[in-house]
């Protein structure tokens, strides 16, 4: 889509620098150029040569440094890589302007292949658990394990308490909800997410509540930042009412790789109802359930996730070794 057409959007390569990208000591950023989608990637350095390789895909809003506190927990098990979708964290807009479920695992996937890191174990949280669900079904090849933290599957009965989250897909809401909130700050904002996604918000340090504002600060500055989000908003709702082999309930049932689905019992937009059925929907699923849990488990309960993931490393391994 030209720029002409997205007047308000200005072209990538005319963009203002904003601030810089929080970079967690051990941590480091890449820019990879791939066919129609420039992607940000960070990475740890792997705690030894041979380590089996993972990709982590953040959720609607979210940014690779939503993974920060799970790959420093892993770095000794995986060669972990999370990477900013398009038009979220340090990644520019798609070119395109898609910024649908299959757009963004496409992006997924052209990453994967680019690297030739092939096959990783998989991690996707909301918006990109339903990228990875996507991934794992059309590209088994691409995946040892799938680890999902609350995603986002379609759900026939809405919780009321995502429902607001959902309207900002709608067109014009988003620019009305800019509007109407254009003189809260950055830290109501962020409060107001943390009430959302977290089950408890008090667990937030106050290290972590100040980086999250400097994030937002950043985020915001940039021209693109509503238009990623509705038209991401949109393509999630677009993809729940697909049907057919496209369904995403559809997909997990195709879905091969052994898989951990994680699930918060204080979630408030993805229903913790939901836990049993995409246990049934993943053929060869183990489900954690996180009663205190909410939206974002890997950065809630960090070493928990951490935990069933080595349990899932190890069972699999074993299933491979024949023992």
């Amino acid at each position: 889509m030209s720029s002409t057409e997205l007047p308000s959007v200005p072209p990538t390569s005319v963009l203002p620098k904003a601030v810089a990208v929080r970079v967690a000591q051990g941590e480091r950023l890449r820019s990879v150029g791939l066919p129609g989608v420039t992607l940000t990637v960070r990475s740890r350095p792997p705690a030894r040569e041979g380590l089996p390789p993972a990709f982590y895909v953040h959720g609607l809003g979210g940014s690779s440094q939503n993974w920060s506190a799970l790959m420093a927990l892993l770095d000794g098990v995986v060669a972990g890589e999370a990477v900013d979708l398009p038009g979220f964290g340090d990644s520019p807009p798609p070119d395109d302007g898609d910024y649908s479920v299959t757009a963004h695992a496409r992006a997924v996937i052209r990453c994967l292949d680019a690297s030739g890191r092939g096959p990783v174990h998989l991690f996707g949280n909301s918006l990109g658990g339903a990228v990875c669900t996507r991934v794992a079904a059309v590209r088994p090849d691409l995946v040892r394990t799938l680890t999902l933290v609350s995603p986002a599957l379609p759900e026939l009965r809405v919780q009321r308490t995502a429902v607001p989250t959902g309207l900002v897909g709608l067109p014009g809401v988003a620019a009305l909800f800019s509007r109407f909130t254009r003189e809260w700050t950055a830290e109501q904002r962020v409060r107001g997410v943390m009430a959302l996604c977290y089950g408890d918000p008090a667990l937030v340090s106050p290290e972590a509540f100040r980086h999250a504002v400097e994030e937002l600060e950043r985020r915001l500055q940039l021209p693109y930042f509503w238009d990623a989000l509705t038209r991401s908003t949109r393509g999630l709702l677009n993809a729940y009412t697909l049907g057919g082999q496209h369904g995403l309930w559809r997909q997990a049932e195709r879905v091969l790789a052994p898989t951990l689905l994680v699930y918060g019992g204080r979630d408030q937009l993805v229903g913790f109802r939901m836990a049993q059925r995409s246990a049934r929907a993943f053929r060869d699923s183990r489900l954690l359930t996180l009663p205190d849990a909410g939206h974002v488990a890997m950065m809630e309960y960090p070493e928990t996730v951490a935990s069933a993931f080595r349990e899932l490393l190890a069972e699999t391994s074993t299933e491979k070794s024949g023992g």
